[in-house]
């Protein structure tokens, strides 16, 4: 009989050919155990997905509640469904009045797709922009979006009349006309390895969005639902966009995510034509049951201001090491910048060793990530940041 390593080499397909390979058979917490039963630290929460941790007790619940009244019944939109109608009105509750009518999809690159199609059909316009370094997805469209051009290439030709621009450009920002239906930006570059806004540039892009009649739509796929020490990281700028983009940490570690903007701009998804936009599992009952316990946990425990706080708490930590250029990020959303390849993927190897997983960013290969479940402990975070200096300090020897 084979094993499960090499059916996974045999039938799944994989996306690299370097694939981290470990079988994980439990998740708790922070912590995550393989098949010999070693214990790993988990400081990428799947790519910020599980914020409140893995297998949060009240998310399980609220799957295993759900699970026994149904699970899918019809494509999205067609029956009125508690736990979807329930998480619209809380997510709107905690959202600036205009963005007040949530679309419920799969994935972040659906919700990107869903934002692009929402923009193009309110403005009449076909011209978009967005910005060099910033990740939206793998779908034709969200890959059009995408600001590499190594991951762009093999599939051109992608979706037209979409430019870049550079982020926190100011000058830039004069390129956005009034044939530009919208501009898509991360508040917080994450990819390009946690790049912040400088001098006020997103008012500044929004108000450039106001004179010229084009939609702002945020992606906060990677950097919502608590994890920058606000619920949303827009909130940190003191900038409401017209269209938002969320999912990974949406769902509690179930697959959902969402596109919101004001009622009268969905609307035009109900006319010509109708169906402007459906989805199949969108919104999906148990999806969204587990989403909703997901942000009555972030709400209920106050886990923006633990994320900030903690996230302080690790750079006070690896704070005063010579090989750290810069920590970059907000809360628990950090870049440990390290300005070497060489060295960052050998300290990236040596934690791995250390049983503390860390991730590489797609466009910026001199920093690793770390961004654990925001339930980490002070006293976690010590000692991890303990093994973090350890491992710098071998690399350098």
């Amino acid at each position: 009989m084979l094993t499960n390593r090499q059916l996974f080499f045999q039938h799944i397909a994989l996306p690299s050919t370097t694939p981290l390979c470990l079988e994980i058979v439990k998740a708790e917490g922070i912590y995550l155990f393989d098949d010999e039963g070693r214990r790993y630290v988990d400081l990428v929460s799947g790519v910020a997905v599980n914020n409140v941790g893995h297998r949060h007790p009240k998310v399980v619940k609220a799957i295993t509640e759900q699970l026994e009244k149904y699970m899918h019944l019809m494509v999205y939109g067609e029956y009125i469904q508690s736990p979807q109608v329930r998480l619209a009105e809380l997510l709107s509750r905690q959202l600036p009045e205009s963005l007040n009518s949530v679309y419920f999809v799969n994935s972040g690159s659906e919700a990107i797709e869903g934002a692009l199609k929402l923009a193009k059909r309110c403005t009449g316009r076909s011209e978009i922009f967005s910005f060099k370094n910033a990740y939206h997805g793998s779908t034709h469209g969200a890959l059009s979006v995408l600001g590499n051009e190594d991951m762009k290439n093999a599939f051109r030709p992608l979706l037209p009349d979409v430019h870049m621009l550079e982020f926190n450009d100011i000058n830039g920002l004069k390129r956005i006309t009034e044939k530009t239906a919208c501009v898509l930006v991360e508040p917080i570059q994450a990819e390009a390895g946690i790049i912040l806004p400088k001098d006020n540039f997103l008012q500044k892009l929004k108000k450039r969005c106001r004179e010229t009649g084009s939609l702002l739509i945020f992606d906060e796929v990677q950097m919502g639902f608590a994890r920058t020490g606000k619920l949303f990281s827009f909130e940190h700028f003191d900038t409401v966009p017209d269209i938002l983009c969320l999912a990974k940490g949406m769902g509690g570690g179930m697959p959902i995510g969402a596109f919101i903007a004001s009622k009268e701009m969905m609307m035009s998804f109900t006319n010509n034509p109708a169906l402007g936009h459906i989805t199949t599992f969108g919104g999906h009952p148990v999806c969204a049951a587990a989403s909703l316990a997901n942000l009555n946990v972030i709400l209920d425990d106050g886990l923006m201001k633990e994320s900030a706080r903690k996230g302080n708490l690790f750079k006070a930590y690896l704070s005063n090491i010579p090989s750290i250029i810069e920590i970059r990020g907000k809360g628990l959303m950090l870049a440990v910048d390290l300005g070497d390849t060489v060295l960052n993927n050998k300290i990236v190897e040596l934690l791995l060793e250390q049983g503390v997983i860390v991730d590489r960013f797609l466009f910026n290969s001199n920093a690793f990530r770390i961004a654990p479940p925001l339930i980490i402990t002070d006293e976690q975070i010590k000692d991890i940041s303990d093994i973090i200096r350890e491992c710098i300090e071998t690399a350098n020897k």
